[in-house]
């Protein structure tokens, strides 16, 4: 008897590439799972730190959807790698500081490499034709497929009708007729397959799971290129675009502010790389500073903070003001009270 063939398909957390490996699974197919990690990830991420989000589920989802499908997931680092799809996308930015077609084209070739070297047979991702606007279009796939090495070896079943044959389907390993023709951004079609096969409480993430593809995250990420005059950037740089308010007084500064006490408490972990301030007569949040503010600086800055906390409507708030090595000392300010300022300096 032949063994049975081998897909490796990339798991996103997300409903599309749940249903994708389902379908493939039908056909008696053995998969496998794969999952990238970027550094720009939105799951569990946000809602692991901040108290609003202290119910909601803390998995991650690509996890999740491999018990789900009862298949082994890999999950690998490519934070080094992904920084030269981020800082030159040769298909340039979508609507934000996402570059949907070089990831694409990165992540796919990237499974490549991996089937090669473990003996798989052919790539499997959920990808449905229209549904995103810059990488899942009819010019765009074949597009992925190409220059991703992957070509004929990448199959898409939820949208593989309204597309060209792959090998797997010439070649017999998969009947094209048990394989979707779904196109277009309506959800309703996965819906109702996801209730088919029993899957319940799936993630459903805005945009995907990437938070380039978010304008507030997005925006952060640039003024922390314009602040640093080039577009490298550390772990600890995007990890910190995720947490708290931004707001950049002046060009060789910014604050970031904790907006409650779960991102207080992450924000602790960065206090010998930062100056960090937090108010000593009046409940309030912690802020860092990334940059060389001066002494000048430093009380404008102080008098920000208060301005977040339980005494900004005191006629003063002393504040305790610690630099990297941890030495400190107490400033005492007035909170600060133009609104309209403030908010024209929020990144």
């Amino acid at each position: 008897m032949n063994e049975p063939r081998k897909a490796v398909a990339l798991i996103s957390g997300g409903l599309d590439s749940l249903l994708a490996v389902k379908v493939i699974q039908e056909q008696g197919i053995y998969v496998e799972g794969i999952n990238f990690f970027t550094g720009f990830c939105v799951e569990g991420h946000t809602h692991a730190i901040r108290n609003r989000d202290k119910d909601k589920p803390k998995r991650n989802n690509a996890l999740w959807a491999a018990e789900q499908l009862g298949i082994k997931l890999h999950i690998i680092d490519v934070i080094e790698e992904y920084k030269d799809v981020l800082i030159n996308p040769k298909h340039g930015y979508g609507t934000n500081m996402n570059p949907c077609t070089d990831c694409k084209i990165f992540m796919v070739n990237k499974a490549k490499q991996w089937m090669l070297e473990n003996g798989f047979d052919f790539i499997i991702t959920g990808e449905v034709l229209g549904q995103r606007p810059m990488s899942q279009t009819k010019s765009k796939l074949p597009i992925v497929a190409k220059q991703s090495g992957a070509d004929d070896l990448l199959v898409r079943p939820l949208c593989a009708k309204n597309l060209e044959p792959t090998l797997p389907e010439l070649e017999g390993w998969l009947d094209r007729e048990k394989l979707l023709d779904l196109s277009g951004r309506s959800r309703k079609p996965q819906f109702e397959m996801a209730a088919k096969f029993g899957f319940e409480d799936f993630a459903q993430p805005a945009g995907g799971c990437c938070f380039l593809t978010d304008k507030f995250y997005s925006s952060k990420l640039v003024d922390l290129w314009q602040a640093h005059g080039h577009k490298e950037y550390e772990f600890d740089d995007i990890m910190l675009l995720k947490v708290g308010r931004h707001i950049r007084p002046k060009p060789h500064f910014k604050l970031i502010i904790a907006r409650d006490e779960g991102e207080g408490r992450f924000m602790q972990g960065y206090r010998k790389e930062f100056i960090s301030v937090h108010p000593e007569s009046h409940k309030g949040s912690l802020a860092l500073v990334d940059g060389l503010p001066t002494d000048d600086d430093l009380k404008l800055i102080a008098s920000i903070v208060a301005r977040y906390g339980q005494g900004k409507n005191a006629e003063s708030v002393t504040l305790s003001i610690a630099e990297k090595n941890g030495e400190a000392s107490d400033v005492t300010v007035k909170p600060f009270n133009d609104d309209a300022q403030l908010a024209a300096w929020q990144v």
